[in-house]
């Protein structure tokens, strides 16, 4: 590999990495007032939900101008009752003190590696802290807490062997005031649900009700992120990702309205609340003292007239960030696993590619190693283009060192007199460079494939290397690859008369060494075999007569 691109690649891996480390996508936050902007809607002929009806004669109601409070008027029944929802892909555990979830288990992923590792749990909450999914109505004519007592629709749900959506539904009325179901619908063969909250109005007042539904998470202090994961709220607000991090959350935090879906990820899994009108709708971050993020939406407000009723919808996505199970929300929920916005459309044809690959070898780290020959090449003669004119550059070394010794002291005469030489010669030392630089991003595509897909997690390979998407356990991979570079330095023509470019280029194998320790291992193979295709190629070259 010639210098001057083994230094551009460097150099542009050097702002890639510096670019994630230390800036943060997250726009400043909208004012608090921007609840304000939640429109209402009115549950009349015109847009009451599906099946549902309304008379228009009840319209010319008043509207409670005054909120009312029931908390005072619940007495506690005790920790509440846990309903099972067993599907093929999770166990789903909902409790009736405020319907929401107690835990949510995916059958198809594991904690760790161990076989009898703990499942992937995405619910994590203290106690005392209210479950995710539980509702509240504040700046509503009535104000439900969100810890009221349901009765469910039954003991349990099983999803198992059923051919179509099963329906669980939590109720609890306050008599003469206002009457609540939580209808959750499950599919047997997706990791999302659907969820209706429907308000009926049992008082004799037209009464504006605001939903507020949250996914609580307790997150623990003393746990140590990693530099190239984001764990902490994420939503997608007027047509951009926005994710905040955890340190630096504390008091609400407004995004919105146009919220198409918010919630909590981390690097491979996603708790999602997709809401059925974005437009109306806010997103609230905060953290409290006993670290409990809250991740919530608000919106829209709903007035409903006596003896009628109004819902508010929502979809709930909890499970791995899949590309294709995420993008099959139509809400672009897909854009939650960071491929990076200027080379995304690099990296999911390549990871395309990957898991084309892999249906037939059935091995990740083997898929990686095609795939790189593929991408090799399809880039082959540009790669022969590149050596053939580094083998040039090599041959006209003396010829330069002595129009260095003789123009020493004449810079603009010692540029005229090489670039004659290189005419004369027929060499063009851009062809060596910009074949190399075509090619850069394929590999940075490729990095953000490998480093966000969670086909990778816990996915073998060979002997020591049993999970690709962690590193070398030994780092024998990372050290081997900085031995192929040092080889391609050896290979390649020496930077004449540049004694500080020769320092920095010895130095390259090493400090690349050190950056791809820490790399993913299936990263690190596909730079690693890069190389030796690499290699091979530079040497066929240079064994050609001229």
């Amino acid at each position: 590999m010639d210098k001057r691109t083994l230094l551009a690649i460097a150099l542009s891996f050097a702002i890639l990495i510096g670019y994630q480390y230390f800036f943060q996508k997250t726009p400043p936050p909208t004012p608090e007032d921007s609840t304000q902007t939640t429109g209402e809607t009115v549950s009349t002929a015109e847009n009451t939900p599906q099946g549902l009806t309304a008379d228009r004669s009840t319209s010319a109601t008043p509207v409670i101008d005054h909120r009312k409070s029931l908390t005072e008027n619940i007495e506690d029944k005790g920790p509440g009752k846990d309903v099972t929802v067993e599907s093929p892909m999770y166990t789903a555990i909902f409790n009736s003190r405020g319907a929401g979830l107690k835990s949510f288990k995916l059958k198809d992923y594991r904690r760790d590696m161990e076989k009898d590792s703990p499942l992937v749990e995405l619910v994590n909450v203290g106690e005392s802290t209210d479950y995710p999914l539980t509702t509240m109505f504040p700046e509503s004519s009535i104000e439900i807490p969100a810890g009221v007592l349901y009765e469910s629709d039954a003991d349990s749900v099983n999803l198992i062997d059923a051919a179509n959506a099963k329906s669980l539904t939590f109720s609890w009325s306050y008599p003469g005031e206002i009457r609540v179901e939580k209808i959750y619908t499950f599919n047997p063969d997706k990791y999302s649900f659907d969820l209706e909250i429907r308000l009926t109005n049992l008082s004799s007042n037209t009464i504006k009700e605001n939903a507020f539904i949250a996914w609580n998470r307790y997150v623990d202090p003393s746990e140590k992120g990693d530099r190239y994961n984001h764990e902490g709220p994420i939503s997608f607000v007027g047509n951009k990702v926005i994710s905040k991090k955890i340190k630096k959350l504390g008091e609400r935090e407004f995004e919105g309205p146009d919220v198409s879906w918010g919630g909590f990820e981390t690097k491979y899994f996603i708790s999602a609340i997709i809401p059925e009108q974005p437009s109306l709708t806010n997103f609230i971050t905060s953290k409290d003292s006993k670290n409990i993020v809250s991740t919530a939406l608000e919106g829209p407000k709903n007035l409903i007239p006596p003896d009628q009723s109004g819902s508010f919808r929502y979809s709930v996505y909890l499970g791995p960030k899949k590309y294709d199970n995420l993008k099959a929300q139509n809400v672009n929920l897909e854009n939650s696993i960071d491929f990076g916005s200027w080379i995304k459309w690099l990296a999911l044809p390549l990871l395309t590619a990957l898991n084309w690959i892999h249906k037939y070898v059935l091995n990740y780290g083997v898929a990686i190693i095609i795939l790189t020959i593929l991408v090799k090449l399809i880039f082959w003669p540009l790669g022969n283009m590149s050596y053939r004119s580094m083998k040039g550059m090599q041959k006209l070394q003396p010829q330069m060192k002595k129009l260095q010794e003789k123009y020493k002291d004449d810079k603009a005469k010692l540029q005229q007199e090489t670039m004659a030489l290189y005419r004369s010669n027929k060499v063009n030392p851009m062809s060596g460079c910009f074949p190399m630089l075509i090619q850069l991003p394929v590999f940075f595509g490729l990095y953000r494939a490998l480093l966000y897909s969670i086909e990778l997690r816990h996915a073998p390979f060979v002997f020591w290397i049993q999970d690709l998407s962690a590193k070398d356990p030994y780092y024998i991979t990372p050290i081997i690859m900085g031995a192929t570079m040092f080889l391609q330095q050896k290979m390649s023509p020496q930077p004449g008369g540049n004694e500080m470019q020769a320092k920095m280029m010895m130095w390259m194998p090493v400090v690349f060494t050190f950056l791809f320790l820490n790399f993913p291992s299936g990263l690190v193979i596909y730079w690693l075999f890069n190389n030796i295709l690499s290699i091979g190629q530079q040497y066929y070259i240079n064994k050609q007569k001229s």
